[in-house]
């Protein structure tokens, strides 16, 4: 269970990205979160896993309150979710199966960091994953090889090879043709099911958020506007989200 109580961010510049956020996420939903640009949809997803600190508020996780971790313990939760960019976030000059191995780096000793040696195990988990991903056939191909589709896939292997509780995704699919997109939100689903993993997407995609999420957030200068089912969403729900400037969202 993921837990904002009056939860606020406000940047060292003064701008309050989140404002007043109260919400519930419960284990294998599937949540996409919609907005104009600077509405707060990365600030929202990315407090969950520390990457932004909350100014205001408490945001718990399992009944953990976030901001109370440090090291050794903040490295461990993170290893519980799993992240996912718009820019896959890869070593694009070596193979698939050694992005997939940096999924192991923060848990192993300096010196097999440092050296890249990994066991057995963590070879057979990282080519399972891909496995997983229907992308085996290319786990020893470089990464700057493959198309933007198949790269995707690997940051989404990676992020099963840690073998998370929930995954973020900030705009997962912005960089890919309509086609491609569509198969990557396949992805996302077919993850969300069979693993009961919660997935919670920032997307601009009006159209693939309502299609595949079972769940919308539809946050407004960084407060929460619309929180429920994305099959009740109508058009003037999007239009109090969007403030009737729909031209920023692809549809």
């Amino acid at each position: 269970m993921i837990e904002f109580h009056n939860v606020s961010k406000r940047y060292p510049n003064g701008f309050e990205a989140l404002k007043d956020i109260n919400l519930k996420i419960g284990q294998g939903e599937f949540v996409a979160v919609i907005g104009l640009s600077g509405a707060g949809k990365s600030t929202l997803i990315r407090t969950i896993n520390r990457m932004h600190d909350i100014t205001g508020g408490t945001l718990t996780v399992d009944g953990i309150n976030v901001m109370e971790l440090q090291g050794k313990s903040l490295r461990a939760f993170r290893r519980k979710i799993g992240m996912i960019f718009q820019s896959f976030n890869l070593i694009t000059r070596t193979t698939v199966i050694k992005n997939v191995l940096t999924a192991f780096v923060p848990e192993l000793p300096w010196w097999r960091a440092f050296l890249g040696i990994f066991k057995k195990e963590e070879k057979i988990a990282a080519l399972e994953a891909l496995d997983k991903m229907g992308i085996l056939d290319k786990a020893f191909v470089r990464a700057d090889q493959l198309s933007g589709g198949q790269q995707q896939r690997v940051a989404l292997a990676r992020t099963l090879a840690q073998n998370p509780q929930i995954i973020l995704a900030d705009e997962p699919v912005a960089s890919l043709d309509p086609v491609t997109a569509r198969q990557v939100m396949d992805d996302f689903q077919r993850i969300n099911r069979d693993m009961n993993i919660t997935v919670i997407i920032n997307i601009h995609h009006v159209e693939l958020a309502l299609q595949y999420a079972s769940r919308v957030i539809g946050i407004r200068e960084g407060r929460i506007v619309y929180d429920g089912p994305a099959a009740q969403v109508t058009q003037q729900i999007l239009d109090d989200i969007y403030q009737g400037k729909r031209e920023e969202a692809t549809v």
